[in-house]
């Protein structure tokens, strides 16, 4: 597996423990709607959370969460109403991103900052 990908699968693992810890509770992992893929999708009470990931070693090209781009934010909006459609039984959705920082070095975490509702 190529570095960058170990480096967001590392990234999901720790937003997923992260918000478990919180009380959210994981309904899918990964899933694929339309040849794309949706990082995290979790309830909390009412709340539908639609959950993008994104997990950098330093910020050689700036921060995580910049990387979320109107394109990423309409292909989310986009699955979330399909998911919604299909899975009955929730008020609200609402669209999170964990942003996560890594040292170089070690992969330790150096920042995981959790945008509620952040478009």
């Amino acid at each position: 597996m190529a570095k960058h990908n170990q480096t967001g699968v590392k990234g999901e693992l720790l937003a997923l423990d992260f918000l478990v810890k919180k009380g959210y509770n994981l309904l899918q992992q990964n899933w694929r709607h339309q040849h794309k893929e949706v990082d995290l999708i979790m309830s909390l009470g009412e709340w539908l959370v639609i959950i993008e990931v994104k997990t950098r070693r330093g910020l050689g090209f700036g921060f995580p969460e910049e990387s979320v781009t109107a394109g990423k934010q309409a292909f989310l909006k986009m699955a979330a109403e399909a998911y919604f459609e299909a899975h009955a039984g929730f008020g609200k959705v609402r669209f999170d991103v964990i942003s996560i920082v890594l040292h170089e070095r070690n992969d330790e975490v150096q920042e995981l900052l959790h945008l509620e509702d952040a478009f």
